[in-house]
């Protein structure tokens, strides 16, 4: 399907219609001890996000995708649904003085690799049951099983760097997890925080995490986003740095499988008993050599320095020479949105009063987190 002649479009207020509400929870599952606060898009403006990027593209790969759950195409056959999702997002919370720096991963960690073989193998039961569902014309089905075969190649996320250099917008490659070179950045107060539907963001030593960046409900009627911040969430729990690793490895994340029976509410009501690392995970039978091996990808997560994010012009033609001209994009809604793009609020120390005025994204290069 041409993804100029049916891709979703943007709303008259100029926010994307086709994100739907907020996914389940993905990796560590803590949210049934972790409060997050609503956020609006107020309260984000003028602020610099790291954006895990294979976490929100996923999210795109599993939501921007045909009534049947076929992803959107060009009309040579080439899949468009990612850069839809990272273009109409990215120029959204321009607009809304959002500065998103994405990060993307790199190599996985040794210890990821059953995860990685895990997801896999429910990837080609999920493409089984598509076939299933929509020889049965079990639309629905297929739709919600499609979703889960998604894949992002290494071809995607390049094409995904040069969209967003053309649109003036920074991009880092992570040597290992993306989530983890977020969390660094903003550890480092190099960004403000880090953005991921993923809870082990805070198991990396995000200072802030924000949730919901990448999705939007349906209508763009969302108000804004969700922000966990690492030391409330830590003091209102009464937990350490270390505790809340403890908690994590307990329950199981993309490193280990956890403990039989242990979910968020029994592991953090054990790790409240304050028996330290090792008397912990005896009790619970797990093996420390393991325990450990995990808990210090957490403890010093894989990371490169990079310099502070810079926010440069709009290449307008090599923005419509990527989407309009090799991908067959609507130029009409192209163009909205980088009139989008090149809008943002002025940098101030009230983000509400930065609200109300707007100027031109080129007029601004280094930009405080």
């Amino acid at each position: 399907m041409r993804s100029g002649a049916s891709q979703p479009g943007p709303s008259r207020r100029g926010k994307p219609k086709y994100f739907a509400p907020l996914l389940g929870a993905v990796g560590l599952p803590l949210r049934d001890i972790v409060a997050a606060q609503e956020l609006p898009w107020d309260a984000l403006a003028g602020r610099t996000l790291a954006v895990d990027g294979y976490n929100a593209v996923y999210q795109f790969l599993a939501t921007i995708r045909q009534r049947d759950g076929q992803l959107f195409t060009d009309p040579d056959g080439q899949v468009t649904s990612h850069l839809m999702g990272v273009f109409y997002r990215t120029t959204s919370l321009l607009r809304e003085g959002v500065l998103p720096v994405w990060v993307f991963d790199g190599k996985p960690p040794e210890r990821k690799a059953g995860t990685i073989r895990q997801r896999i193998a429910a990837k080609e039961k999920a493409e089984g049951e598509y076939r299933e569902a929509l020889a049965a014309g079990d639309l629905e089905t297929a739709r919600l099983k499609a979703a889960q075969t998604s894949r992002l190649t290494r071809p995607m996320v390049e094409e995904l760097v040069r969209l967003l250099a053309a649109l003036g917008v920074p991009t880092v490659q992570a040597p290992g997890e993306g989530e983890a070179q977020a969390a660094v950045m903003a550890a480092k107060g190099m960004v403000w925080g880090s953005a991921s539907e993923d809870y082990d963001s805070l198991l990396f030593g995000a200072p802030r995490l924000v949730r919901g960046l990448a999705a939007r409900a349906r209508g763009g009627t969302t108000p804004g986003a969700q922000l966990i911040d690492r030391k409330d969430l830590l003091e209102s729990l009464g937990l350490s740095d270390e505790e809340l690793i403890l908690v994590g490895i307990l329950v199981g994340t993309d490193f280990n499988d956890g403990v039989r029976g242990y979910g968020p509410k029994k592991a953090l009501k054990l790790v409240q008993e304050h028996l330290g690392f090792g008397p912990t995970l005896a009790k619970v039978g797990l093996e420390a050599a393991e325990a450990e091996e995990v808990a210090e990808i957490f403890r010093h997560p894989e990371s490169v320095d990079v310099p502070a994010p810079t926010f440069g012009p709009v290449n307008e033609e090599a923005v419509r020479g990527l989407l309009v001209d090799q991908h067959a994009f609507s130029e009409e809604r192209v163009s909205a949105a980088i009139a989008r793009a090149r809008q943002r609020p002025r940098a101030s120390e009230s983000p509400v009063e930065a609200r109300g005025h707007q100027t031109l994204l080129e007029t601004f290069g280094g930009q405080d987190p």
